[in-house]
């Protein structure tokens, strides 16, 4: 079959013939329609993700949309190793697909999957949100926090500030339900950006704050958990949600903040929530979806040009497709 390789840890996906998966107890052979690029495909494509297993060769593709035999439209996550979602075909635990709402079509739900399941997890399962609560997403230019903002607003949320490096992004997302924009920069050579950063949100810390999402973490992450030992009142428990690392910055959290503070520190991912509870975000990531409450613009191309695209921008959503089904 055609499918996307990967021969060795850092290399490209390559375009190419794969065996096909043949059906066995317990897994089913789905005919793939659509597979996204995310950052946690190409982290266990390089073998740099905590998740991956780093055996060669490969297809790469954590989810994707696809057929059953019975012709029934699916989600499905985690296909068995050596298969993945970009390729013809894929062999998946039946276990772990959804059945499509009908007007939800397979780009859509592809492109999707991935960002609502992050959000979802982070929000609801780790953090325990509740409506009526603030919520701060930090690294809010990219996909991820695109959605992130539009499903905080959907279950509720009082108040939505997002923060990142890129200004007009920001502003862009009030379009979506931002509330509060705090733009910063933080590279070494702004000699104020830290002190800039932190000014800005200890002005809006003092209305209060309930949950921190990021996907960033480094010093960014680092000035947010500073900012609420300070600002945030006594013994009020704000959950800080990591959930990815894009600034590729480690943290040295000042021991002094925790100690004076009520922030908790929660980690949101595989392993650290059920699969189960996963596709449950994913779920209703759909559903709001299916409602027209909750978009992402996406860019569609052949999956025979893998190699290519494949550093392609989080946003538009980049997702992989057969010529056939363009």
């Amino acid at each position: 079959m055609k499918a996307a390789i990967v021969t060795s840890a850092g290399m490209k996906p390559t375009f190419g013939e794969f065996d096909s998966p043949v059906p066995r107890e317990g897994f089913e052979v789905i005919t793939v329609t659509a597979a996204a690029l995310t950052n946690l495909t190409k982290g266990r494509a390089a073998g740099s993700h905590y998740s991956a297993d780093n055996h060669y060769p490969f297809v790469p593709g954590v989810d994707g949309v696809g057929t059953l035999a019975d012709g029934r439209r699916v989600y499905f996550a985690i296909p068995e190793a050596p298969f993945g979602a970009m390729a013809e075909q894929t062999l998946v635990d039946p276990r772990r697909t959804i059945t499509l709402p009908n007007n939800l079509d397979d780009v859509n739900a592809a492109a999707l999957a991935n960002p609502g399941m992050s959000c979802f997890a982070a929000l609801v399962e780790r953090a325990r949100f509740k409506a009526g609560e603030i919520v701060l997403i930090n690294g809010a230019t990219g996909a991820a926090g695109f959605v992130a903002v539009q499903v905080a607003k959907a279950l509720g949320a009082a108040k939505v500030i997002v923060t990142g490096r890129n200004a007009p992004e920001l502003e862009a997302l009030r379009s979506v339900g931002a509330d509060v924009v705090i733009p910063f920069d933080l590279r070494p050579e702004n000699e104020r950006g830290v002190e800039d950063f932190e000014e800005a949100l200890l002005s809006v810390f003092a209305d209060g704050l309930d949950v921190v999402v990021d996907y960033l973490w480094g010093s960014s992450a680092r000035t947010i958990i500073v900012a609420v030992a300070k600002a945030v009142e006594d013994a009020h428990p704000v959950r800080f949600v990591q959930v990815g690392e894009a600034s590729r910055e480690p943290v040295e959290v000042p021991a002094a903040a925790l100690r004076s503070s009520a922030i908790q520190i929660l980690g949101s991912g595989l392993k650290s929530v059920p699969m189960p509870k996963l596709l449950e975000g994913i779920r209703q990531t759909f559903d709001l979806a299916a409602q027209g409450k909750l978009y992402l613009p996406t860019k569609v191309v052949p999956l025979e040009t893998v190699a290519e695209n494949w550093e392609a921008p989080g946003k538009p959503r980049l997702v992989f497709t057969l010529r056939e089904s363009l």
